[in-house]
């Protein structure tokens, strides 16, 4: 199968490549983004291996089908940027990466957690300077404290199950099912409503749909704890940015630590410390001394892009043999509940 990767970073070349050393498909690689003004590059593939920030609407979509595309390979579990319907409307065939590895995302999401809280970056800043007085660098201990996780998927449940016995923290969920061995840990799992307002953190662990789009708003941040912390490495339209810096210089969040910014596709993957960033409102969230950003890199361990690499060759060879893939991903998943 020939297929056309897009936004291409060279840890995507050199684990594709490995992959695919047995040269079951012949791999282009494009380092533009696909969207409606590239799709024409992907004219005579029969599959396109796309990331999150590509954008794959209905335009690009029609696009890709006239050039004879039949598969779209997410290297990622979101699909929040596919017009799946559309897809399936052209019986353009989607699949994706669901599970990855979990642990690379789960560790990252502790491993923010505790650089936010204990002013770790802050204080590794400091002492590039020479300047070793800890004024300003005061954090809590996480044992005791109230962690609230949204989303107990395979990356959720191991967060969970990490601050819960790791840490020795109470820890509430919320999920639209339990997990039946976190209940068993101690996990406590409660409605949305009360996990925000009683937990002293929130680690969000969900996918973004219509259903959980803006999570996080401001009637969501007014009806939490005083001095709530969030973190969020899953995706970033899960938060309303907007409220989320009223609720920063309100003081009613206490600290945010992300992986992911809902307006992400224009800065993160590139080096732009030589443009100016026209972006306003990511900027506003950089001045907060209690704001943690790194730029969507909690999937990034050599374990993670092994697995994705595998899965997303493995997906695109059981379509080539008619076979029915079995991460496809449809429209049906991301319909609004009820």
């Amino acid at each position: 199968m020939r297929v056309a990767v897009f936004s291409t970073k060279a840890y995507d070349r050199r684990f594709l490549d490995r992959a695919n050393a047995g040269g079951d498909h012949v791999i282009d690689y494009f380092e533009a983004r696909l969207d409606a003004t590239t799709a024409a590059l992907a004219a005579g593939y029969l599959a396109v291996c796309v990331f999150v920030n590509d954008r794959l609407d209905a335009a690009a979509l029609r696009i890709l089908a006239a050039g004879g595309t039949r598969a779209i390979a997410l290297r990622c579990a979101g699909y929040n940027n596919v017009d799946l319907a559309e897809a399936e409307r052209l019986s353009i065939t989607v699949v994706r990466v669901p599970a990855y590895s979990p642990e690379a995302v789960a560790e990252f999401t502790v491993g923010l957690l505790l650089a936010l809280d204990r002013n770790i970056a802050r204080a590794w800043g400091r002492v590039r300077e020479n300047n070793f007085a800890l004024d300003g660098l005061m954090g809590r201990n996480l044992s005791g404290r109230t962690m609230g996780v949204v989303g107990t998927g395979r990356i959720g449940a191991l967060v969970a199950r990490s601050l819960r016995l790791g840490f020795n923290c109470r820890v509430l969920a919320s999920d639209v099912a339990q997990d039946p061995e976190l209940v068993a840990i101690g996990v406590e799992y409660v409605d949305r409503e009360t996990l925000l307002r009683q937990a002293d953190v929130v680690t969000l662990h969900c996918p973004l749909t219509p259903d959980t789009r803006y999570l996080i708003d401001a009637a969501a941040i007014a009806a939490a704890r005083d001095g709530l912390t969030i973190v969020n490495t899953s995706r970033g339209a899960l938060i309303d940015t907007a409220a989320l810096i009223e609720g920063l210089k309100s003081r009613k969040i206490g600290g945010v630590a992300l992986d992911v910014y809902e307006q992400e596709a224009d800065l993160f993957f590139e080096d732009l410390s030589n443009e100016i960033v026209q972006d306003d409102v990511f900027q506003r969230l950089l001045t907060f001394p209690n704001v943690l950003i790194t730029g969507h890199q909690a999937f990034l361990t050599e374990e993670a892009l092994s697995a994705i690499a595998q899965t997303t060759l493995a997906s695109l060879s059981e379509i080539e043999a008619g076979q029915a893939p079995a991460n496809r991903v449809t429209a049906e998943q991301v319909r609004p509940a009820g």
